[in-house]
């Protein structure tokens, strides 16, 4: 799986960008394509314009060529000063006949290059970009140009093209979004492989343990000198008993973790002493504590310290701040409880000097199932659940939970709960 996972991002990758390169190649292409349809559509303007000319002429006349060379012959004395009246209808409509809705002017010049006819807005800086055509046929007595402008905008193709532009434009972010979101979703289900995989082994270990020593227990209790000893069966008794709790709570936690996810957590709030269920909580654990040769410290200062809470959840919020600050202290762990009141809340900190946290590890601290990464060793028990739990029930009862953290130097956590 780690071999096939880099792969199949490598080659959505790559299919995503031979999508995008051929779309932009679509696009250019399209555009010079468009730009070269424009050009022949001037042509064809100007081709309209002179043959239209020409029929005026003819009409004029009142004869009409019969074959190429008699209309050679007719039109060796053409000029527009004949049809002076008619030059604008005629540029007019041969222009937009042939599709084309840019604002245009138009001069007509003679062999001397005197004006004879324009559309009056016509300067003479227009033209050196204007489309240069001789009216007149190469052998015709009157030599007359026709310069024709087209006021075209610089993005005048690509505004002509831009429903087509937008489309592809909005169909390639869906391609990239949808890419995006595939990868994402590769990341997120590894990620969650692995917690898996991690709070496999974890629940592994702790239920083993357990179970190894029921095992060795009752193995005890068959034996023939212990069977008729009533003291070593109670002892026997009472170890398979603290044993079977000891996997209840297990349990427990990840039953617990259920009701969490699926927001079935029912509470029993009442007024209560906050510092008392503290102390009450920091005795149980006092015992582990020395056992390590640390010491806790309580500075419970809070002047306000009745909150409406659930008793069993709050001790349960403290006990694992508690239980999380053992876990990962150094050998001689040093742990202190501060409370204090801001505004209507009640803040009770827990700081310790531990291993500490680095800013990827906090901000994922309070996922369920998440560990950092020495916690994955066996050395420091636990399901991944502590945290998860203090955050859902905090926020529960209308509370927040944040950490402040130094690798190498401690973290402390602060848990709001409002006042009563």
């Amino acid at each position: 799986m780690k071999k096939v996972f880099p792969l199949i991002v490598i080659l959505i990758t790559l299919s995503v960008l031979g999508i995008i390169f051929i779309q932009m190649s679509w696009i250019r292409n399209a555009i010079d394509l468009r730009r070269q349809q424009h050009d022949q559509e001037i042509n064809n303007a100007v081709k309209r314009i002179r043959e239209e000319l020409y029929q005026r002429y003819f009409a004029y006349r009142q004869e009409y060529p019969t074959d190429e060379n008699s209309k050679n012959f007719m039109l060796l004395n053409f000029s527009v000063n004949v049809l002076r009246g008619e030059v604008d209808d005629v540029i007019e409509q041969s222009i937009r006949r042939s599709g084309i809705r840019l604002k245009y002017r138009y001069l007509i010049l003679d062999i001397f290059q005197n004006p004879l006819a324009s559309s009056g807005n016509f300067r003479m800086e227009h033209i050196p970009g204007a489309i240069k055509t001789q009216l007149t046929p190469e052998n015709a007595i009157y030599k007359e140009t026709l310069y024709l402008y087209f006021e075209e905008d610089n993005n005048y193709i690509l505004q002509q093209m831009s429903g087509i532009i937008g489309a592809s434009v909005v169909f390639t972010i869906i391609i990239i979004s949808a890419f995006a979101l595939t990868v994402r979703t590769l990341f997120t289900q590894r990620k969650l492989s692995e917690i898996k995989s991690d709070f496999i082994n974890n629940m592994t270990h702790e239920l083993k343990t357990p179970l190894a020593t029921i095992s060795l227990a009752i193995d005890a209790l068959t034996n023939e000198k212990v069977i008729h000893d009533t003291e070593k069966i109670r002892y026997y008794s009472s170890m398979i008993k603290e044993e079977n709790k000891r996997m209840n709570k297990q349990v427990e936690k990840i039953l617990q973790a259920a009701r969490i996810e699926k927001q079935d957590i029912k509470l029993n709030l009442q007024e209560l002493n906050a510092h008392d269920i503290v102390r009450k909580v920091a005795d149980n654990l006092s015992l582990q504590i020395q056992e390590k040769n640390g010491s806790l410290s309580l500075n419970l200062g809070a002047p306000r310290h009745v909150i409406k809470a659930d008793e069993v959840h709050f001790s349960n919020i403290i006990f694992n701040l508690l239980d999380n600050a053992i876990k990962y202290s150094r050998e001689e762990p040093r742990i202190e409880i501060e409370t204090l009141n801001q505004g209507t809340m009640l803040y009770v900190r827990v700081k310790d000097n531990g291993i500490g946290m680095n800013k990827e590890t906090q901000a994922r601290v309070f996922e369920k199932f998440y560990r950092a990464h020495t916690g994955n060793i066996h050395d420091v028990k636990g399901f991944g659940l502590g945290l998860s739990y203090v955050k859902a029930i905090t926020e529960a009862h209308g509370g927040k939970v944040r950490v402040e953290s130094t690798p190498g130097k401690g973290s402390t956590f602060t848990v709001s709960i409002p006042l009563a």
